[in-house]
């Protein structure tokens, strides 16, 4: 590779040094006819041969020299302004593709340099900022993947290991049983959004718009939760406009809907409220759910769309961490708005705002 580098460079220097001899060969000889002919005129006397002849080898090494003098300019200028800001990029970028994105190249001094090899550079440098960002978050996520599964996975290997303990009561039997189906269920739901959230991020799943009455996707998706607020005894409290149409994916907000719900009433506590409130007006269909769980701090509230993160540890055996930063996504995509405000030992209110259908919109004019 490099030989072939060496004669392309030296095929270059030649060729310029031919495109300067000829340039400067014509140059001088213009110049030189132009002074013989009015030397002429001046002196009034044909030259001889040998004055010719003479002349004839000065120009020679004149053109000679000049065409030297051009071709060592030339190859100066392009060290200076072209191979070593081509050398430079393409150092830089060889030490990305071995995987090495913190990498940034300097700017090139403008004297001299055209300014667009620093147009180049930014734009390599702004690539190299967005790989390292794209590596960690690859590396975060196979490490948090690998962490998340080895707990249900070691909660499925001891129990198995314990149901095989001969002379085993039914009620043991029947308990290491349920373990075993709870740690499968989460470890299948793990694997779920993960796979729902790969295709939303690649944009994989394109949203299919119906017109639809948001209230009555709120109770379906609140009433699947029945049997969970029965057994808690917590208090339900609902505000809903009714005939709220939004134009959305039914399938993908109801994705929303449920990990929303699961949220609030995994963190509420026996005898706490959950409350789910639906209003809308000219532009946007706006639900509020709000549970008096253990609510968070700020710090915890900056990261809750992350994923794999999870704030309450006392909770991580319930969850993966892909819940929200689902939410978030299919929120970004109805291009729809998300906020979160919470109080530890108050509870958390998460709003969504969704864009309603145009028909409505001129209905209500």
């Amino acid at each position: 590779m490099k030989r072939g580098q060496k004669s392309q460079r030296l095929i270059s220097t030649v060729s310029n040094f031919f495109i300067f001899f000829l340039l400067a060969a014509f140059v001088t000889t213009c110049c030189i006819m132009l002074f013989i002919s009015t030397l002429q005129e001046s002196v009034g006397r044909e030259f001889t041969e040998n004055e010719i002849a003479l002349a004839a080898k000065i120009t020679m090494i004149n053109v000679v020299l000049i065409s030297v003098a051009m071709a060592i300019i030339d190859h100066l200028r392009r060290k200076t302004t072209v191979e070593r800001p081509v050398k430079k990029i393409t150092e830089a970028t060889s030490k990305m593709i071995e995987g090495d994105f913190s990498v940034r190249i300097e700017p090139i001094a403008k004297l001299g340099s055209d300014d667009s090899f620093n147009e180049i550079i930014a734009a390599i440098n702004k690539m190299a900022e967005e790989l390292s960002g794209v590596e960690t978050l690859r590396t975060d996520f196979i490490a948090n993947v690998s962490h998340e599964m080895k707990t249900p996975l070691a909660v499925m290997q001891n129990y198995g290991t314990l149901l095989q303990t001969p002379d085993l009561s039914e009620e043991k039997r029947m308990e290491y049983a349920k373990a075993i189906t709870d740690a499968s269920r989460r470890l299948s739901d793990m694997m779920t959004n993960i796979l729902k959230l790969n295709r939303l991020e690649n944009q994989q799943i394109y949203p299919s718009p119906t017109t639809f009455d948001l209230g009555e996707q709120l109770c379906e998706s609140l009433l699947q939760y029945e049997s969970t607020w029965e057994r808690k005894n917590i208090e339900i409290e609902t505000e809903i406009t009714e005939n709220v149409l939004v134009c959305a994916d039914a399938e993908l907000l109801s994705l929303v809907w449920n990990n929303l719900f699961s949220n609030a009433f995994k963190f509420t506590e026996e005898g706490g409220k959950v409350t789910l409130i639906l209003t809308a007006d000219k532009e946007y269909a706006t639900v509020k759910i709000a549970d008096t769980g253990c609510g968070m701090s700020a710090d915890v509230g900056a990261h809750i769309f992350e994923k794999f993160y999870q704030g309450d540890t006392s909770h991580a055996t319930q969850g993966n961490g892909l819940g929200l930063p689902l939410v978030k996504r299919v929120v970004d995509i109805m291009q729809g708005e998300i906020a979160v405000e919470s109080a530890l030992g108050v509870g958390t209110t998460f709003t969504v705002k969704i864009r309603r259908t145009q028909d409505e919109l001129e209905e209500n004019r």
